[in-house]
């Protein structure tokens, strides 16, 4: 197991507890668990004497808000919030070209291609743009029928346009593996620093996507809203020179 960030420097960055759950601002670069050979939040905590349940997933590369479940019996209703998507979840994600209208949804549907790769489930030149705000889609005569495909849907609000990249709202309304790096990259605009899809000539550095907001509803509590959030680091805004003053003065303004 490689070396890395400790449970204790890991469970200071605490977004918010109670005797439920543990939300946590993930670092860029832990996986929430199922690591075979390096070291996830998981398998942390449990080396640290404490047992947590992930309640949704995201990427190693990806930053920001995780929420754990601190007992089974509060996992299970957790999950279902986010499988019958009446959990809500943001993202913020610095785009390359930039140029993005200041709304749109993409509606493509995801499959597995080679390799396990997760790919949309259509040739790259049937995706067709259309409405204000506009809307990526393809026909549904374009969808492959030789292999299993998933309904996927994102919606997007750009917050900050620099001269040469776009800082964006995102909202995935279905939760796939790797949405909403596949659906940016597909229309053009990959997230900077994805090593999946971003430019090759771009320079090394963390992946510009940040799990933002959560909201869930606490059972447990009276079934009050819980609206979490995690703020995102100084590496987030550094992909971009310039973005470190904007780029907070942005996600400040799209909280009022």
């Amino acid at each position: 197991m490689t070396s890395g960030p400790d449970w204790a420097t890991l469970r200071a960055a605490c977004c918010y507890e109670d005797e439920a759950v543990l939300a946590l601002n993930k670092p860029a670069g832990i996986s929430v668990m199922g690591e075979r050979h390096d070291t996830d939040l998981v398998r942390l905590a449990e080396a640290a004497g404490e047992t947590l349940y992930p309640v949704h997933r995201i990427d190693k590369v990806t930053s920001g808000l995780i929420l754990l479940a601190k007992e089974l019996r509060f996992h299970g209703g957790l999950t279902r919030q986010f499988a019958q998507r009446t959990a809500a979840k943001q993202y913020v994600a610095v785009v390359r070209p930039g140029g993005l209208p200041e709304r749109g949804t993409i509606d493509l549907p995801l499959s597995t291609g080679r390799k396990g790769r997760i790919r949309i489930a259509a040739d790259r030149a049937a995706i067709e743009q259309h409405g204000d705000p506009p809307t990526w889609s393809v026909p549904e005569t374009a969808v492959f029928d030789q292999v299993r495909n998933y309904p996927s849907l994102t919606t997007f609000r750009r917050l900050l346009q620099a001269p040469d990249a776009d800082l964006l709202e995102l909202s995935p309304v279905t939760g796939r593996r790797h949405q909403l790096r596949v659906h940016l990259a597909w229309i053009g605009y990959a997230i900077v620093g994805d090593p999946l899809f971003a430019a090759r000539d771009e320079p090394a550095g963390r992946t510009a996507l940040h799990s933002w907001r959560l909201a869930v509803d606490a059972d447990w509590a009276g079934g009050r809203r819980l609206q979490l959030e995690a703020e995102p680091g100084p590496d987030f805004f550094a992909v971009v020179p310039g973005l470190d003053t904007p780029g907070p003065a942005a996600l400040s303004a799209a909280r009022d």
